[in-house]
């Protein structure tokens, strides 16, 4: 079970454009997992302990607030790809969200 729900939460991440982010919440809600965000948060972490899967991009999930909940990795490649952080350590969710989602619901 574990390992279908969370195969469809990377289907989810790897539709994330580059440039953009999306929040663990958001990442649930397409894959069909209402409430879901920690659930997205396991299976995020579960990709450092498993086999490589670099066509994952799991830099591009934040929390709710824009922040990164990795680290300074995550910032950088976010910043590389075009996502700006503040002095807070936040990316502005309004510009650089992925707002597409609802319309690519991929799961409901």
């Amino acid at each position: 079970m574990t390992d279908s729900l969370y195969e469809r939460i990377y289907e989810v991440v790897k539709a994330i454009p580059v440039g953009h982010v999306a929040t663990y919440g958001q990442v649930a809600r397409m894959a069909g997992i209402p409430k879901g965000a920690r659930q997205v948060g396991y299976a995020m972490a579960a990709l450092g302990r498993g086999a490589p899967r670099p066509e994952i991009p799991w830099h591009r999930v934040v929390n709710a607030k824009g922040e990164s909940s990795i680290g300074a990795e995550q910032i950088k490649r976010l910043e590389a790809e075009g996502v700006p952080f503040d002095e807070r350590g936040r990316t502005d969710l309004r510009v650089y969200g992925w707002t597409d989602y609802e319309e690519e619901m991929l799961f409901s």
